[in-house]
């Protein structure tokens, strides 16, 4: 048993519709907190959105999946994990952006990350689009690039977009393999699908080395096998996992920016999770939950449920490395 400091709030001792809402009922630790040193997973907030190039929202998803993420319980029922006795986890809070500024924000997010790697502590951050993704790479990729798993509907390997504007939330993984913070040939992405403007993004993942499944190949192949794929791809080395909740289908999960049909359903989408065992995570993030379309909540839930599988993985590796 993890310090009993770090243990969630029980639904029997507090209601889960009362207290003040940290990720999974978490104590909230800030990066000056006397107890900082003690976290290894650290959930993070990225209440930003400043990339979306049509339907802005996603810098409301934090705050929402926060509150649907009291629901969370402390045991898995499925594979029996109870992330929150193998390792100390925290709610660390949220990354300060400038809702103004693009670049500064950008800045201000890789100096956070940084500081949490160099605090030792494994983040599993709740966007925000999915711009997030380049300056929590940034932070912590200082000491060699990255492997990437990727869920999603869409590459986020454009060039730029709108006559030249290079920092949006469909062009971060360009950006993060011209800077060194990916290793194209460990980047493996899943679920691909949707009308394109061009094949502009497929034709540089073929060029770099990148690998594309798209849901095609994924349905006829299966859950297991593309995921056994994907973890031989991403190897032993550090990996970054990165879920963009528009991978699942729209008729589960239709609160994203960016939604495309004939998607995995929920089930399928906590599937793909599980099957991430023996990867090397070194950081996690689940993007693009847009709150504004759909008030219901049902979407942030579903993205807290896939939170807490990363955060099982992530926990049970980390107690393994012990």
């Amino acid at each position: 048993m993890s310090d009993p400091f770090f243990q969630p709030v029980s639904g029997f001792d507090l209601p889960r519709f009362a207290g003040v809402p940290t990720f999974m009922r978490l104590p909230h630790v800030s990066l000056d907190d006397p107890r900082i040193a003690e976290v290894g997973i650290g959930l993070v907030g990225a209440p930003w959105d400043s990339g979306t190039t049509n339907r802005a929202g996603p810098r409301h998803g934090p705050r929402q999946l926060r509150d649907l993420s009291t629901m969370i319980r402390a045991g898995n029922g499925a594979t029996g994990v109870r992330p929150f006795e193998l390792v100390n986890c925290a709610d660390l809070g949220d990354v300060p952006p400038n809702p103004a500024d693009l670049q500064d924000s950008l800045d201000r997010f890789t100096r956070y990350y940084s500081r949490i790697r160099e605090a030792g502590i494994v983040p599993l951050t709740a966007g925000g689009d999915h711009l997030c993704t380049l300056p929590i790479l940034r932070g912590l990729a200082a000491d060699g690039p990255l492997g990437m798993i990727h869920f999603d509907s869409h590459t986020d390997l454009f060039y730029s977009y709108f006559g030249g504007s290079m920092y949006t939330h469909g062009t971060p993984f360009r950006r993060a393999v011209e800077e060194g913070l990916l290793d194209p040939r460990r980047v493996v992405q899943i679920g691909i699908r949707g009308t394109a403007y061009d094949t502009e993004d497929r034709d540089f993942a073929e060029s770099v080395g990148i690998r594309v499944i798209a849901i095609e190949e994924f349905f006829k192949r299966g859950i297991e096998d593309v995921m056994a794929e994907a973890r031989s791809i991403a190897g032993t080395e550090p990996t970054y996992v990165s879920y963009d909740i528009d991978f699942v289908d729209p008729a589960f999960a239709p609160g994203t920016g960016t939604p495309e049909v004939g998607g995995p359903n929920s089930f399928q989408a906590i599937q793909v999770v599980r099957e991430l065992r023996g990867v090397n995570i070194v950081g996690a993030d689940l993007v693009e939950v847009s709150p504004p379309f759909d008030p219901s909540g049902a979407t942030a839930w579903l993205g807290v449920s896939l939170m807490f599988e990363l955060l099982c993985v992530m926990a049970e590796q980390m107690a393994a490395a012990k």
